[in-house]
């Protein structure tokens, strides 16, 4: 089903007001600022209709509306469980710590699904999402005790199923979740030498000026003989000299 999408931005603008006025969690506060949200923000949805697509589909966000909850429930589930995890850790001395890195490719594929993963477990206390690989469609987590991989995963694949449906990706929930790897050899990155750029630049059996090995030596063999026969005309000379030196002070007497 279709419906005008100036309508849909102006039920949303009411929503909105009621979290930016902070209103008191009573259904006549609600409904009040939820009315007030409405009658501002329909005529200005309407004002600038012409900025958005004139119809949006309403039957998948309205299906979609079950999975958000159990998201959400899900979510918070989890951040009880994790709070008391890292207080116990923080109040009782000995506690094991082992921080880990995971990487852990994702389901989900639109940009909504990735970042929604992301927050959820950065907001978490115990994890934080180091960086996404667009390449891999993989995140890498950094877990405040990660002897235990799979029970750190679990909570994000189920919040992966309820985003899949959510966010209506190409995938589903009963597709096999990728597998994780702890360490990934490639992250963190080995720090660079400074010789690595010419490493990459030159092939093996060559020399930095781009001749062969074999040309190389050939070239400094030569070298070095036209250095020993220089050597050797220089003593031949001197010693020619001193000969003409000696039959002169021959001829002297």
């Amino acid at each position: 089903m279709k419906v005008r999408r100036w309508l849909v931005a102006g039920l949303l603008f009411g929503a909105l007001w009621v979290l930016v006025r902070g209103a008191s969690l009573t259904p006549r506060s609600v409904l009040a600022n939820f009315v007030v949200g409405v009658a501002v923000g329909l005529p200005v949805a309407y004002l600038f209709r012409r900025l958005y697509d004139e119809e949006v589909e309403i039957t998948q966000p309205i299906a979609a509306i079950p999975y958000v909850i159990r998201y959400v429930l899900a979510f918070f589930k989890e951040i009880l469980v994790a709070n008391v995890d890292v207080a116990y850790r923080v109040f009782a001395p000995g506690t094991p710590i082992d921080p880990q890195v995971i990487f852990v490719p994702l389901r989900v594929q639109t940009s909504f699904g990735i970042t929604t993963i992301s927050n959820s477990i950065t907001v978490t206390p115990g994890t934080v999402t180091l960086d996404h690989d667009a390449d891999e469609n993989a995140l890498y987590v950094h877990v405040i005790d990660g002897r235990d991989p799979e029970a750190v995963v679990e909570p994000i694949r189920t919040w992966e199923d309820y985003a899949l449906r959510i966010f209506d990706e190409e995938r589903s929930p009963e597709d096999p979740a990728p597998e994780i790897t702890v360490h990934p050899p490639d992250y963190p990155p080995e720090p660079k030498r400074a010789t690595d750029h010419l490493d990459a630049i030159q092939s093996p059996g060559e020399s930095t000026d781009g001749r062969s090995d074999t040309e190389a030596g050939a070239d400094a063999e030569a070298e070095r003989e036209s250095g020993t026969d220089v050597d050797s005309r220089g003593e031949s000379g001197t010693d020619v000299g001193s000969d003409d030196q000696t039959g002169g002070e021959n001829d002297d007497r």
